[in-house]
């Protein structure tokens, strides 16, 4: 990975809600009280595919690539998560082995909720459990929706998705801090096809390549040539 955006900050490529964000505030502030905070370098990785799902992490600082390991050792990644973004309470609730690698873009702070305190605790706040299920079904819609787009998306379509939902949706300018490379991983394509699709977007005027960065002038307008 780069080491041109270690200190930068980053968005998620995943536009649905996180599941720990749906929870009620106080039952946040009760899981934090007893979340071990742990550190990693660039490159080290916090998860592994396979081992038991004891509990999930909640990034505070850094980022940290979802995905999995090849075979050959390559890495494959299908999301890139920022602070205040969460993963692995699937694999709590499912109560099976965690089947997605983590691996820290950069030096990352990221806390571990172990899954007991947490069960035990969401029994206490039935609002909380409504409001998963309901981050549930969202995240469910949008994998299915990125399953579609890979049958029938262009490879341009659907960085333009990726892009919009890492943006700001601030007016003016946004800007995306990812490197090509990581875009590449994301779209599960060639670095030289990620390429390829950032010049047909940057054609279309609806991106501007940086170094370690892509500049989107209008958010809605790269969202809707996404959706066509």
């Amino acid at each position: 990975m780069s080491n041109s955006i270690h200190s930068l900050p980053t968005r998620r490529s995943l536009g649905t809600p996180m599941l720990f964000e749906a929870l009620d505030p106080a039952l946040r502030v009760h899981l934090l009280r007893g979340a071990r905070l742990r550190e990693f370098g660039d490159g080290q990785i916090i998860q592994q595919r396979g081992t038991a799902a004891d509990g999930f992490w909640l990034i505070e600082e850094g980022a940290v690539m979802v995905g999995q390991f090849l075979p050959e050792g390559e890495f494959r990644a299908v999301a890139l998560l920022g602070p205040g973004d969460s993963y692995g309470e699937l694999a709590v609730f499912s109560g099976r082995p965690r089947i997605v690698d983590a691996v820290s873009r950069g030096p990352s702070r990221v806390r571990f909720i172990a899954a007991r305190p947490f069960l035990d605790a969401l029994g206490n706040y039935p609002a909380s459990t409504r409001a998963l299920l309901g981050a549930l079904s969202e995240q469910l819609q949008d994998t299915l929706g990125q399953l579609a787009g890979l049958r029938r998306g262009t490879s341009a379509a659907r960085l333009a998705g990726i892009l919009a939902n890492m943006a700001d949706t601030a007016p003016g300018m946004a800007e995306v801090r990812i490197t090509q490379q990581e875009l590449a991983e994301l779209l599960g394509v060639t670095r030289a096809t990620a390429n390829a699709a950032l010049r047909d977007l940057e054609k279309r005027r609806l991106v501007k390549r940086g170094y370690g960065s892509i500049a989107i002038p209008d958010v809605p307008r790269l969202t809707l040539f996404a959706l066509e």
